[in-house]
This record gives structure tokens, C-alpha cells and sequence, in this order.
């Protein structure tokens, strides 16, 4: 039987920033979206929701999907065919974000990186014009992102 992973993750922009997951590996430095995989039993919302609260310690209300990114393991060369569902979310009142108690073992931050700085930055996926985009008011709702079209990350 064929799987395709799906993952909720969660699109939050404030105040010309992005907040991103820091993770540490033998490549160095890198960044994603709140962001993982749904459980069984669990809707796309609470998989977002879920996703926020253990990766940034943020409650979020979850508003439009915004990007779709699919992972094609026979266009990128990964072993995982992957689909991301990106939503737009907001932090609630008197929610901060800040690392988790048990955070990933490669997690090392939570992170807000200005628009102006992303091209600065490695990001998982490489969605940085997307998101630049997004920020400005300058995108197609819904986009299907085909992660084997992105450009490759040279920092």
C-alpha cells in the first residue's frame, strides 16, 4: 500500500516576521514551520493547533490554507512522499511563543525572522518566496508548491 504523509503546519506572520522553528544538525542551522505529521483520530485544524502549542508554545486560532507543498520522493530524491497543508494562523491573547519543555531532539529555538532577512536563513522547505509574497499581500490562495521547482539553498 502507497502512504503519503500529511502535515499541518502553521503560516504566522507578525509584524513583518515569521515565526520559525530553529533546529540544530550536522548541517548546521536551519528553519521550518511550526509543523508535523496528523495523528490518528486528529482533523488538519487540531494537527495545526497541536503542532503550534509543541513546537512554539503558541495557542493559535487557524485561519485559510494558504500553501499546499507536495514532496514527490521520485522528483526530490527523499523517501518520504510527503503532503504539507499550510495554514495562515494567529497567536491568541496572552499566548508567547517559546521553546517547549520537550522540544525535538534537533530543536533549538523559536524564532522570529524578519521578511526582509528569510533569504538569510536555510528553510525547510525552501518557501522563502512564498512567504515573502504571502507577507506583501502578493499570492495565489491555495498555491500547490512543488517542492522538486524550488530553488536550491545556497548559504
Amino acid at each position: 500500500m502507497y502512504h503519503i504523509r500529511v502535515r499541518a503546519c502553521a503560516l504566522i506572520v507578525e509584524n513583518d516576521s515569521v515565526l520559525l522553528i530553529q533546529c540544530t544538525d550536522e548541517n548546521g542551522i536551519h528553519y521550518n514551520l511550526p509543523a508535523d505529521g496528523t495523528e490518528p483520530g486528529e482533523t488538519i485544524i487540531e494537527a495545526v493547533k497541536r503542532e503550534s502549542f509543541e513546537e512554539a508554545g503558541v495557542e493559535v486560532d487557524v485561519g485559510d490554507l494558504v500553501f499546499v507543498s507536495e514532496n514527490a520522493p521520485h522528483m526530490t530524491g527523499h523517501r518520504i512522499h510527503g503532503l504539507s497543508l499550510m495554514f495562515r494562523c494567529y497567536i491568541k491573547e496572552n499566548s508567547i511563543p517559546k521553546m517547549p519543555p520537550n522540544p525535538d531532539p534537533n530543536q533549538t529555538g523559536v524564532k522570529w525572522i524578519r521578511i526582509n532577512e528569510l533569504d538569510n536563513i536555510i528553510l525547510y522547505p525552501n518557501i522563502k518566496d512564498q512567504i515573502i509574497q504571502y507577507a506583501k499581500g502578493n499570492y495565489q490562495k491555495n498555491q500547490l508548491i512543488e517542492e522538486y521547482k524550488l530553488k536550491e539553498q545556497l548559504i
